[in-house]
């Protein structure tokens, strides 16, 4: 599991990082109100195929009332607010500043995690935390002091970010496709009626495709993977690994906008590099912990230690990942484990909790 986690982090945060270069080029076009608009529709339209093929478009109901406030606290800041701080950054600073000032959502979901979502570090993680923030350092040392205002706004952007990445970790009650889509569809309908009130519409078709296929990929396939590597590895560790994207954006700035790289910019991805190797051999020891019963849905497999219960044709196992409505009974284990759906504790346990006095 592990594996297929860091697997979708990494590519997410490689598909992300083509979003700055493009979106450089295409802000010489559109306004920023617009740009985040058709990036977010964008991401919507990727995902549409999957869900309607597997009749699985919904929203959460009002039984799944945390989900939905989850849900609509991730639109809010990271669908609307954002991307609309990114934008008018970018226009500000060059694509390659501006996706090295990324890896503050790092720092921002590091520090929120820890502070109020019971996000746990191990001293290894926090090593790999610490190292993509030098990173950060040293790539800006190589823009100077330019574009103070443009860090400013990038900053609040990922503040959102941040918030986003942990409300979205904790959304149980439907796919992450399906969190995608709302959160693309609302968010970026909402930028397109704010940038069509202020500067009215003049998109040029080639424009027009190329926002909503960026979209498409940077941001549709990108957040899906993203969530799927929050849901099974945690926000804070997932977001340590999606702080490779900047990476990934100074190369697609060299290819894209020609900008040279410097033996600042080396040092730096070099330092990444070990920080993403710190976290493939992570590991959380194993300690005893308390689930309580729940009722919830969520993409599982029966073979985690965690889902044993039966489907509606009698049978307890189901190969592959599967998704729908399932309990979870009260029980007391140890095993190891990252802070995934199912393990959002502190470490402190009582001296009774023991497996015998919890009816499994």
């Amino acid at each position: 599991m592990k594996n297929r986690a860091f697997f979708f982090g990494l590519v997410s945060a490689l598909l992300f990082g083509t979003s700055t270069p493009v979106s450089k080029l295409l802000l010489e076009s559109l306004s920023p109100f617009h740009l985040a608009g058709l990036l977010y529709i964008g991401s919507s339209l990727g995902v549409l195929p999957f869900l309607v093929r597997t009749h699985t478009l919904k929203f959460p109901s009002r039984r799944d009332k945390f989900t939905r406030h989850y849900l609509l606290g991730a639109i809010g800041l990271g669908g609307v607010c954002a991307p609309i701080f990114l934008l008018f950054g970018l226009q500000l600073a060059s694509s390659a500043s501006v996706a090295l000032w990324l890896n503050l959502e790092l720092l921002g979901t590091m520090v929120l995690g820890v502070l109020f979502f019971k996000d746990h570090l191990s001293p290894v993680a926090g090593l790999a935390g610490l190292g993509m923030i030098a990173a950060s350092v040293l790539l800006s040392l190589h823009e100077g002091t330019s574009g103070w205002i443009s860090g400013v706004l990038v900053l609040l952007a990922c503040l959102c970010w941040g918030l986003d990445n942990h409300l979205t970790a904790l959304i149980d009650g439907i796919t992450p496709s399906q969190t995608t889509f709302w959160k693309g569809l609302i968010a970026g309908s909402v930028n397109l009626m704010i940038g069509s009130f202020v500067s009215g519409i003049n998109w040029h078709a080639f424009t027009l495709l190329g926002a909503l296929a960026t979209g498409v990929i940077a941001y549709g396939a990108s957040i899906v993977l993203y969530i799927h590597a929050a849901q099974l590895m945690g926000a804070t560790r997932s977001q340590i690994l999606f702080s490779s994207s900047p990476f990934f954006g100074v190369l697609f700035s060299v290819f894209l906008l020609g900008e040279h790289i410097s033996y600042f910019q080396w040092t730096a991805s070099a330092v990444m590099i070990v920080s993403i190797a710190l976290i493939i051999f992570d590991r959380h020891n194993s300690h005893l912990h308390r689930h309580e019963a729940k009722e919830h849905e969520h993409w599982h497999r029966h073979d985690d230690g965690h889902h044993e219960h039966r489907h509606t044709s009698g049978t307890e196992t189901t190969p592959g990942w599967h998704s729908h409505r399932h309990i979870h009974h009260a029980v007391i284990h140890a095993h190891t484990h990252l802070p995934d759906l199912h393990h959002r504790h502190t470490h402190e346990h009582s001296e009774t909790d023991s497996p015998e006095n919890v009816d499994n």
